[in-house]
């Protein structure tokens, strides 16, 4: 048995490294986005480049935890980070549309399967009074690194190297602090199976909503950077703008999940894809000018932030309490194509409409989402809330991996014990 401290140094660990890539992260999405506007690609190509990171990491999220469970949490990390690192290594001396492509979409790789190996480690090894606070402080660090990273755009020029050799730093660092942790690894346990289709018949909102998300989310990481460029905005409030959109959805992470807890889940996405929509079409609207813009981005990171965790809460209420890890994978996949498909549809209505078609775009698809979820809410009943409360879930690094191999905990006093054959599962 490991001694208590020598967990916490382990998770310490963990949230530190996972810091440092969520940082460099953050930074490399809007920086790639401001590098292209200096190629000449076109919007389309454009567009690959910028979606191809999102296929990547859809395809990460499915098939890394097979490499997990074959060379261990350690190495597999290890894997993922060098992966990630010797694709960001290449991206200078290569430089083309469809050769950035596919780095990307290994960087992507290489990125899901360092959220997966992480998640999974803190799981198994944090206790379970402590999980929540572990996943707490774990997505404080993502958001504040994520926003850290926005800050750094102001201080690039990009066209050097310099960009991509902070990246690289970075993500090598993390590799060197997780690899010479003194870990033992977690067991990993084969998960649940899940028919495709069941989803999305008991619980229809969660899959459109996480749709909406993804087309959403990636368009507007990818594309608005560029965006805001073009409309002859200083690099500095861009950077500004976005790192203000991140704090704007860790701010609303708690009062939406308590919401969300206390309300019916679809009333709650009807308002977040309203709220997003006006703030969407607000941002086209009003004077670019810092004080009517931050507080405007503040709002549309708070209400994009809030769509996936409420989608994931209502999809658990609705499915078995031993599908939990099914049930997330899927909700990864739809999110995943539908972030795929963001940044092409996007660039696409850009060339066609406008640099304001993208925020149409976006406003439409939470529109959409939001009557759809009033439309349900009408016809049928409030769903009884069972056994999965909201999560704070970071904008790029969705809950990948979940526990495998503890118990869900019966409501206090209840004098219930749990039976795996009953929707616990099984202690590691």
């Amino acid at each position: 048995m490991q001694s208590i401290s020598s967990m916490r140094a382990q998770i310490g660990t963990l949230i530190l490294a996972t810091s440092a890539i969520q940082l460099a992260n953050g930074f490399f999405t809007t920086f790639l986005s401001l590098r292209l506007t200096t190629q000449d690609f076109g919007a389309g190509l454009n567009g690959l480049v910028l979606s191809s990171y999102f296929a990547g990491f859809t395809l990460g999220a499915l098939r890394c935890g097979q490499i997990i469970e074959r060379i261990g949490h350690i190495r597999a990390y290890a894997a993922f980070a060098g992966l990630v690192v010797a694709a960001t290594a290449a991206m200078p001396l290569w430089v083309g549309p469809y050769v950035w492509s596919a780095l990307r979409a290994t960087i992507g790789f290489g990125c899901a399967g360092v959220f997966v190996t992480t998640e999974s480690w803190l799981n198994a090894k944090a206790q379970a009074s402590a999980r929540g606070r572990v996943f707490s402080i774990y997505m404080v660090g993502t958001f504040l690194a994520l926003a850290a990273g926005q800050y750094l755009i102001g201080q690039i020029e990009l066209e050097d190297s310099g960009p991509f050799n902070a990246i690289i730093g970075l993500f090598a660092l993390a590799l060197v602090m997780v690899s010479t942790t003194r870990a033992e690894p977690p067991l990993v346990v084969p998960i649940e199976k899940l028919a495709y289709g069941h989803l999305f018949r008991d619980a229809p909102i969660a899959v459109v909503g996480c749709v909406a998300n993804g087309l959403i989310s990636s368009a507007f990481y990818a594309l608005v950077p560029a965006w805001m460029e073009d409309e002859g905005i200083s690099r500095d409030t861009v950077a500004l703008a976005m790192l203000v959109t991140v704090t704007g959805g860790l701010v609303f992470q708690v009062p939406i999940g308590r919401l969300s807890d206390r309300f019916d889940r679809r009333a709650v996405l009807a308002a977040l894809g309203f709220g997003f929509a006006g703030s969407a079409l607000a941002l086209v609207r009003l004077p670019h000018s810092l004080p009517l813009i931050l507080p405007v981005a503040a709002l549309l990171g708070g209400f994009m932030s809030s769509i996936y965790p409420v989608c994931v809460a209502y999809a658990h209420d609705q499915m078995p309490g031993d599908r939990v890890v099914a049930v997330s994978g899927q909700l990864i996949l739809i999110s995943g194509l539908g972030s795929v498909a963001g940044p092409l549809i996007g660039t696409g209505l850009m060339a066609l409409a406008g640099l304001d078609g993208l925020f149409y775009f976006m406003a439409a698809s939470a529109i959409v989402l939001a009557l759809i979820a009033l439309g349900r809410r009408l016809v049928a009943g409030a769903p009884e809330h069972l056994q999965r409360s909201f999560e704070i879930l970071a904008p790029q690094a969705t809950p990948l991996a979940h526990d495998p191999c503890h118990f869900d905990s019966p409501q206090p006093g209840s004098g219930q014990r749990l039976d795996p054959a009953q929707g616990g599962r099984r202690p590691c």
